[in-house]
């Protein structure tokens, strides 16, 4: 049974449920960014999906870069580049990063990861975030 790291319920809010993943967009106001979490137990690398798993999970990511687009350009700051990452260094659960980036955001050109400490969305801002990620998402 799928289980969400309690790490990702502190950093982000739910965005919905997808064929294979949670959606989760990340808390931190600097970056238009969403975290998909496949809903397989004990999953911890690409390989422990199946082919068929996989392939779903690039049409997700594909769909998350669309609502990340959406979520800057709701909140005023369209995105310029987007980053896809699946780390997991600190947290094993399989998840992948979909960032929004811009050249003139906290962290650019570097990656987003250990820089500076996270901003919180004014409530406003994320109930836009949040209502344009679900329509992008179709949820």
């Amino acid at each position: 049974m799928f289980q969400l790291d309690p790490a990702f319920s502190a950093t982000s809010q739910l965005l919905g449920e997808l064929a294979l993943c949670q959606a989760r967009l990340q808390t931190d106001a600097r970056f238009p960014w969403i975290v998909l979490l496949p809903r397989r137990d004990g999953a911890r690398e690409l390989e422990d999906l199946t082919a068929e798993q996989r392939s779903l999970l690039m049409d997700e990511i594909l769909t998350a870069g669309d609502a990340v687009r959406a979520i800057g350009a709701a909140l005023g700051r369209p995105v310029a580049k987007l980053n896809v990452g699946q780390l997991g260094n600190v947290t094993p659960q399989l998840h992948i990063h979909v960032i929004g980036r811009r050249p003139d955001d906290a962290a650019w050109p570097g990656p987003v990861w250990g820089q500076g400490s996270a901003e919180a969305y004014a409530v406003d801002a994320l109930e836009a975030a949040l209502a344009a990620g679900r329509q992008a998402l179709g949820l």
